[in-house]
């Protein structure tokens, strides 16, 4: 591994042990799923069905449940079709969910361009300043003429998030060199939200 690749993995490394931290100790959240590296097609899956059957042997609501697979797919194929990779080629990409009596808290990790952080910071802020009725509009409108992007999507995920999560999307960017940044997104998802 080149030490320029080393550099972005401690960086996005030190930002998921960071988030870890905050969840397992001061918030006193329950660390439900952790992973730290690249996410494919089986490991999205996996993790997927392993929460939502977690989800349901915990008692939360169906709708809830069905509400947090949406979220998890949505951010998991996010950060595996478009989380930008080091020049060695890894992806350095995170999940941690953490729990607690009200609430979910899923955070995906993963490398952006810095050329593209101007517009995915518009494109969130947007979503977050609408309402949930402007949310569901957004989603029809890009549903209905979005265009597609290279990589498969219309820009449907952040909204979907924000609008299945019913809040707004908490997300940063640390720049980890002069070509990347990692780019972090929580979604909350409240228990008692139905």
């Amino acid at each position: 591994m080149s030490s320029s690749s080393n550099k972005v993995q401690e960086i996005c490394n030190s930002r998921y042990q960071e988030i870890y931290g905050n969840y397992n100790s001061k918030s006193q959240k329950k660390i439900l799923v952790s992973h730290f590296g690249d996410f494919t097609q089986d490991l999205v899956n996996s993790i997927s069905n392993g929460v939502e059957e977690g989800m349901l042997e915990a008692g939360d609501k169906k709708g809830t449940v069905k509400r947090m697979f949406s979220i998890l797919v949505e951010g998991l194929q996010n950060v595996r079709l478009h989380g930008e990779k080091d020049e060695d080629g890894q992806q350095h990409s995170f999940l941690v969910i953490a729990v607690d009596e009200s609430e979910y808290l899923v955070t995906f990790g993963n490398l952006l361009l810095n050329s593209n952080r101007a517009i995915m910071d518009e494109r969130l802020k947007q979503i977050n300043g609408y309402d949930e009725a402007q949310v569901k509009a957004l989603y029809m409108e890009v549903l209905t003429n979005g265009i597609i992007s290279t990589k498969g999507g219309a820009g449907l995920g952040f909204i979907t998030m924000a609008m299945k999560s019913k809040n707004k999307l908490n997300y940063t960017f640390e720049e980890v060199n002069d070509k990347l940044c990692c780019f972090t997104c929580e979604v909350k998802v409240d228990r008692n939200g139905g």
